[in-house]
């Protein structure tokens, strides 16, 4: 398998037998729906929004919490932006290996373009090397050539705060040598074994049958 995402990447750094597990034995284990349920709503009307179709019926069957985190979201002046993608699939080519995702949006504000993911739980504790900014910066790099910014901005929507990463040169070559050495490394592990003390096994979907 040369085909790599952020959550594949996350996996297999926070947990090697869950990465197996899930993505070459592909032994799939149902989460608790309830866990992703505000998330997949706010992700869903903030798509509907952006095509440009009618949301008041959907806004209506919001719980008042969950109401209170869209207007957060449609205040939110990067989400005010053009859009020119949402809900998009994105691939790009990193020597033998594949990166790709699915990105929430990519908006502009003349030829500044941002790439947009809506949080509702926590932002990522070190952003600027998160697998999904490296991946979706590089990714959306290839489909936006010409332009005169590229910036990731994680929209958290639980402190009503933005986090943007502008993409440079610098960062570009930066996270080419960082995905290639993860992707590497995937691909050369022979026997994929846990790590010692791990502090998430309990909350682990997989804990009752991991090896």
């Amino acid at each position: 398998m040369n085909n790599f995402s952020p959550n594949m990447l996350k996996t297999f750094e926070s947990c090697p037998v869950k990465y197996n597990l899930k993505f070459n034995e592909k032994i799939s284990v149902p989460q608790n729906p309830l866990l992703f349920e505000k998330g997949k709503k706010i992700h869903a009307l903030a798509n509907y929004y952006h095509r440009g179709a009618d949301i008041t019926k959907l806004e209506k069957a919001l719980t008042e919490q969950e109401f209170e985190v869209w207007e957060r979201l449609k205040n939110n002046p990067y989400f005010s932006m053009k859009c020119l993608y949402s809900e998009y699939p994105i691939t790009a080519k990193l020597g033998e290996i594949w990166i790709f995702g699915r990105l929430d949006a990519i908006v502009k504000d003349n030829e500044n373009y941002y790439i947009l993911d809506y949080k509702t739980g926590a932002i990522p504790q070190n952003p600027e090397k998160d697998f999904q900014t490296m991946i979706y910066l590089l990714c959306a790099d290839k489909i936006l050539p010409q332009r005169e910014s590229l910036s990731f901005v994680y929209i958290d929507l639980k402190n009503n705060e933005n986090k943007v990463i502008e993409f440079t040169q610098k960062s570009k070559e930066l996270y080419e040598e960082i995905l290639t050495k993860q992707c590497d490394l995937i691909l050369n592990t022979k026997d994929f074994e846990g790590k010692e003390n791990r502090k998430n096994c309990k909350f682990c979907e997989y804990n009752k049958i991991c090896r």
